[in-house]
């Protein structure tokens, strides 16, 4: 496996790390009751890093693959997350989520970064990472 390809792998599993060590954070510490659309990410996240380290450790790009539709899947469900959050038509929707509303903002920096905007740019980095990790092993192959 070439250098380019580990420090991707490596640098998708730091994004990984860094947003299931963020979630923790804010559920811990911060004691922010996660709503049902948090859990659902979190889903999707933690087994990336455990996918990704492996893909590491081991020097496999063909991790790739299967850390990809996580990644993009969960992205989804940030992105509707966000939308429940900052879109007024979808806002009455993200009311009716569960115990904690899906619309609430614990965080609302600079007004539009949000918990799932956080998610959202994370499983987007990991995405882009991965789709560059199987770009680069594809050209090796040809």
């Amino acid at each position: 496996m070439k250098n380019q390809t580990e420090t991707l792998l490596a640098s998708a599993w730091t994004v990984a790390l860094t947003a299931v060590l963020g979630s923790l954070y804010f559920s811990e510490v911060q004691r922010y009751v996660p709503c049902e659309l948090c859990w659902v990410q979190r889903i999707f996240m933690y087994p990336l890093v455990i996918t990704l380290a492996v893909a590491v450790i081991r020097k496999e790009a063909a991790h790739a693959y299967y850390a990809l539709p996580l990644a993009i899947i969960g992205g989804g469900f940030s992105l509707y997350h966000y939308l429940l959050q900052k879109v007024p038509a979808l806002q009455e929707a993200g009311e009716v989520c569960g115990v904690v509303p899906c619309n609430a903002q614990y965080i609302n920096a600079a007004g539009f970064i949000t918990i799932p905007f956080l998610a959202l740019t994370a499983f987007t980095i990991i995405s882009i990472l991965l789709v560059l990790v199987i770009r680069g092993e594809k050209r090796r192959n040809e």
